[in-house]
């Protein structure tokens, strides 16, 4: 008898999209978990609880996301915004976080509905070449945020502390520690230290708008977009920093993976109540980040612009002028005390968000603390020697550009993201509704035109 052959595996059947599983669209059949040690580590009620408990259960997630849009970096955009033109470019600061609700949403929707964030689904759909510039760009967009992180801290720890800043600067490398110690402790301990500290940046800030005694009707009138954001080259630079800095790339990456820390029904009341839920608490986060940008700007207007300040355009002699200038003691220390808290929520999720992404493009996994030391040491280099040549004036510099690094990046994890949540074959029931889908690509749009003009403006005009 000839030898038996071993029957081999009947091929897979097509899968087809389904309301539970939509992963036909998907090239690998691969299931990595994102951030697999925390992933469905958080209960949930079930679907009759109250309201109010479903929405304490899923809340968290949000905060992590929108202490991206107040970190250092939006700091020196929109202090030099407010001081050169007063309330004008507030309304930029609004039209952006109605663009980072509706992108945040989209990003939450991706990740509860296919199990994958951002970065899994563009390695699984895209080809690997393409897949790792995608990755190439997110890593700098990732060293430009913690760039801003880096430089931030040490004018906190300068201001309130008198440290030196290339100290500050070599300082800021010893806060893997402190991230890894809180990584250990679980998922909601790394929340709860996120919203803590978002209090104390909200308090301080709203002690500095009702000190500086702001013109509420010109305030007011700052909410409405004005023609010459578009015509002064100078205004619409700040004014793409400002939209660079307040929708930020990397948080897209972020928010699709941690909203599946939650452990949910993998059903479709399961996932749409999930997508409900974390859409409120994005929405209302993303509503606190924009009073602390606004608060902000409102503030280096009424301090500065109005008062002939008008070339504030420094984390450093803001601080300086504010407690003078306002005629309060407690403004400058305070100013400092929320920057540096600002940084430091910006290394808790800065570090989430650099090992979902190259765990997700690379399918590469380090030690946390080895992750954090290379990215870290990619923004504490240029960060110390600008530092060391140029002293406060480069770091200010340097600050203002890595937020325009951030908004050129930003059309490469948009364009994926709105390409995958309307897509029937990928998101099953849950793909974008047409009216979603039609906004989502004006919004993209808007970011990858005016990135072009900037692009065209620094090289060309």
């Amino acid at each position: 008898m000839p030898p038996r052959v071993q029957d081999s595996p009947p091929p897979l059947a097509p899968a087809t999209p389904t309301a539970d599983a939509p992963d036909a669209g998907w090239r690998h059949a691969r299931r990595a978990k994102s951030l697999p040690e925390v992933y469905g580590s958080i209960k949930v009620p079930a679907a009759n609880a109250s309201f109010w408990r479903k929405l304490l259960a899923f809340g968290g997630p949000g905060l992590m996301v929108a202490v991206g849009y107040m970190d250092p970096g939006n700091w020196a955009t929109d202090i030099e915004g407010g001081a050169r033109y007063g309330y004008t470019l507030l309304s930029v600061i609004l039209i952006s976080n109605f663009f980072a609700m509706l992108l945040q949403h989209l990003a939450a929707k991706l990740g509860i509905v296919t199990g994958r964030d951002l970065a899994q689904a563009c390695r699984d759909h895209y080809s690997r070449p393409v897949s790792l510039v995608l990755w190439v760009l997110c890593e700098i967009a990732i060293a430009a945020c913690d760039l801003a992180e880096v430089i931030g801290s040490a004018i906190a720890l300068n201001l309130l502390f008198g440290l030196p800043l290339t100290w500050g600067v070599a300082l800021t490398i010893l806060d893997v520690m402190v991230v890894l110690l809180f990584q250990n402790k679980g998922f909601r301990a790394l929340e709860s230290i996120v919203a803590g500290l978002m209090v104390v940046i909200f308090v301080c800030f709203i002690y500095e708008v009702v000190v500086s005694h702001p013109d509420y009707f010109a305030l007011a009138q700052g909410l409405i977009p004005q023609p010459q954001i578009v015509t002064n080259p100078h205004m619409l630079y700040i004014a793409i920093g400002i939209l660079g800095a307040t929708v930020m790339p990397h948080n897209l990456y972020l928010h699709s993976s941690i909203v599946q820390t939650r452990q949910i029904e993998q059903t479709e009341p399961g996932k749409r109540m999930a997508i409900k839920f974390a859409t409120i608490d994005s929405t209302v986060s993303l509503l606190l980040a924009f009073f602390v940008n606004g608060a902000i700007l409102v503030t280096s207007a009424a301090a500065f612009h109005y008062n002939g300040y008008r070339d504030v355009a420094d984390i450093t002699d803001a601080h300086k002028l504010l407690a003078p200038v306002l005629g309060a003691g407690a403004a400058s220390v305070l100013f400092a005390v929320a920057l540096l808290a600002s940084g430091q929520n910006s290394t808790l999720t800065g570090t989430l968000a650099g090992q979902i992404v190259m765990e997700g493009f690379l399918d590469l996994k380090l030690k946390p603390w080895m992750r954090r030391l290379i990215t870290r040491s990619i923004a504490v280099v240029p960060a110390f020697v600008v530092t060391l040549l140029y002293g406060e004036h480069g770091t200010s510099e340097l600050l203002v550009l890595s937020q325009v690094i951030l908004s050129f990046q930003l059309s490469f994890a948009v364009i994926p993201l709105v390409l995958f949540t309307g897509s029937k074959l990928k998101m099953g029931v849950f793909v974008n509704k047409p009216w979603l889908q039609a906004t989502a690509w004006g919004v993209s749009s808007i970011i990858v035109a005016l990135n072009v003009y900037l692009l065209v403006q620094t090289f060309i005009g």
